[in-house]
């Protein structure tokens, strides 16, 4: 019965969890410890740092470890706490799966119409706008530091951007590629 409920539980939180998954992360602890009482909040706390200390988006790992965790003090078998684990991060994913397929069947089909090229169109700028908003909240003292702190770390830093901006917008290099040279030199120069 306990996979049902996390299939319910993780199906609505995926449907209706915007805002990414950070976003989500309340609304799974409200589920998880709160309301089904499926685990103590300090067991959601070590998942939280687990989930971000893992390759993935944070929402889709704590889905995952919320349902082996749930399942696992249900008094199940490891087998079976394996498979909460899977239920509950397919119930998550499902509704965005779901819905990407609507959407892009819709998109294929009125693609070339003048409106829907007008909205993108439109939308260009939004996105643009939110990446550059993303990126100047990351230019905080703790990742450039400040000239009068540490002005050795904020001129690398600062240089260190200039030439990815100016590797990947001007010489066309792989955005890719120019992250991993990027971090390569920083970790020469920083430390």
């Amino acid at each position: 019965m306990i996979f049902l409920y996390l299939f319910i539980t993780f199906f609505e939180i995926g449907l209706f969890g915007f805002g990414g998954g950070y976003g989500m992360l309340s609304l799974i602890q409200t589920e998880v410890v709160h309301h089904h009482a499926w685990m103590t909040s300090a067991e959601f706390t070590n998942i939280v740092a687990i989930s971000q200390m893992t390759p993935g988006p944070i929402g889709i790992n704590s889905a995952t470890y919320c349902g082996y965790t749930a399942v696992h003090n249900a008094g199940l078998s490891n087998s079976l706490a394996i498979l909460g684990s899977a239920t509950a991060t397919f119930a998550l994913v499902l509704p965005s799966f779901l819905l990407m397929v609507l959407i892009s069947k819709m998109l294929l089909k009125y693609m070339r119409t003048p409106l829907v090229e007008s909205i993108f169109n439109g939308l260009r700028p939004a996105v643009v706008g939110l990446l550059a908003a993303a990126a100047l909240l990351l230019m905080n003292k703790e990742n450039f530091s400040t000239p009068s702190d540490n002005p050795w770390h904020f001129w690398i830093s600062l240089a260190l951007f200039i030439a990815t901006w100016v590797g990947t917008r001007v010489m066309r290099i792989n955005p890719i590629l120019m992250l991993l040279f990027a971090g390569f030199a920083g970790l020469l120069l920083l430390y």
